[in-house]
């Protein structure tokens, strides 16, 4: 039945009864025929005793408002929360409630109210039955209300159905019963690869995206593809590595989560540098999101460090190009762990701009000028960056101006002479040489807070 339908009389329903049926004392409008008598859709009802107890879960009332007689293939109409601009005949626009179509099912699956649901389907409510575009079962999965999951299935509801918006049942387990939910439905048929309609995405990049971790080890044992791909040519590790902070207090909790997903995934046969239809690669994405450990697995997995997707941009320029929360996630160990795999460097007439950019990360400014055999900053630099920066990173920025237009150490050119001899051998070939600790970290452009 579609949303938005215009009030009814009091009098109608659907059930194609004869006038002469009786009139139902509950919902106001006429009974329904026995249980002999075929019918073709549900009784819409708007009273609101009959509402209240579903929404309270108030089974005592419920049993007498639905006797063994009765049925619970019902309707409900109710308004919107919010009004909605609507059309009308002319051209002429305004703000309406619409009336929103739901079932007892519905509510009661939507709040846990597993006893309630077992009387509701006892009295011949349809599990599949979607007036609003959702299915009961569809709402269970979004609460997370696991027995009602199972009550539903019991009863024949079907795990693979898609909603309004095109997503299965599997594509929205929510809540704290997230991963028995998932296991109910697949225990009772529903496709581990099932694909959302408009997005194609598969439960596993929901689970991916959302950062669920538990969730997409289940897929995985289960099955799920973890290449496939959605209709922009995502694959659960792309999504993955997107996963965004929400804020820098959770910065690290998210990382966390976005390395055990790409661990995950990895070892389930995922493919480390598959690209999307605009050629981002999951490093790409992880730089851009500030993920340094995910960065170093995907380095260590042999990814292609400069790989530039069709923007012309490689995972250096997506690091540095980062939002302003990266930095509370160390950019600067991203920045080096691409440089000491082979990452080209950046131009020397950007690093003012870089300069200006991460001014407040001297560490980030530190690894890239350390690449260099000379300071590649013009005179005026210093202006770019703001005194109080200045003056809460004096040591640093004291020793970096202190080089324009001057020779660096000694040291520091020997390092930047065997660095471009090894070339793309330098991840591989410096961990092999006899050197001690401490000068292999100054190799692999160990930060120092001080440059010379």
């Amino acid at each position: 039945m579609p949303r938005g339908r215009k009030s009814l009389p009091p009098w109608e329903h659907h059930l194609g009864c004869l006038p002469s049926t009786p009139t139902c004392r509950v919902w106001g409008l006429q009974s329904c025929p026995t249980q002999g008598t075929p019918r073709s859709s549900p009784l819409l009802c708007r009273d609101m005793a009959l509402q209240n107890a579903l929404y309270t879960g108030d089974l005592a009332r419920l049993q007498e408002l639905f006797p063994p007689s009765s049925t619970a293939d019902l309707v409900l109409e109710s308004q919107a929360a919010e009004p909605r601009w609507s059309s009308h005949q002319r051209g002429l626009w305004s703000l309406t409630y619409e009336e929103e179509l739901t079932t007892p099912l519905h509510v009661a699956a939507s709040r846990g109210h597993t006893e309630v649901l077992r009387l509701l389907l006892r009295r011949r409510a349809r599990p599949d039955s979607a007036p609003g575009g959702r299915t009961a079962l569809h709402e269970a999965c979004v609460g997370g209300h696991t027995a009602c999951v199972h009550v539903l299935l019991v009863a024949g509801a079907d795990p693979n159905i898609p909603d309004q918006d095109g997503k299965r049942p599997l594509h929205l387990c929510q809540g704290p019963g997230i991963l028995e939910c998932a296991e109910l439905l697949l225990r009772f048929g529903a496709s581990v690869d099932g694909r959302s309609e408009e997005e194609e995405e598969t439960p596993l990049h929901v689970a991916a995206r959302l950062g669920h971790v538990e969730l997409a080890d289940l897929l995985l044992r289960r099955g799920a593809c973890p290449d496939a791909r959605d209709s922009e040519g995502w694959t659960p590790l792309l999504a993955a590595c997107d996963t965004r902070c929400q804020s820098p207090a959770d910065a690290e909790a998210t990382t966390a989560r976005c390395l055990q997903l790409c661990r995950l995934l990895l070892k389930a046969g995922a493919d480390a540098d598959a690209a999307d239809r605009d050629k981002r690669r999951p490093l790409h994405l992880a730089c851009r999101r500030g993920h340094a450990a995910v960065v170093e697995l995907l380095l260590s997995c042999g990814v292609s460090v400069n790989a530039m997707d069709y923007g012309g941009h490689t995972a250096l320029h997506c690091a540095l190009q980062g939002p302003a929360a990266a930095l509370a996630q160390s950019p600067e160990h991203v920045v080096r762990a691409l440089l000491n795999h082979g990452a080209v460097r950046v131009w020397p007439g950007a690093l003012p701009k870089v300069l200006e950019c991460w001014c407040t990360s001297p560490r980030t400014i530190e690894v890239l000028m350390n690449t260099y055999s000379g300071m590649q900053l013009p005179e005026e630099a210093m202006g770019l960056v703001p005194p109080e920066t200045l003056q809460n990173h004096q040591r640093f920025y004291s020793s970096l101006f202190a080089l324009v237009r001057k020779p660096r150490s000694l040291q520091h050119l020997s390092r930047c002479v065997l660095r471009s001899h090894l070339g793309s051998c330098l991840p591989h070939a410096l961990p092999l040489l006899p050197l001690p600790p401490r000068l292999l970290r100054y190799l692999q452009l160990d930060f120092e807070d001080v440059l010379y």
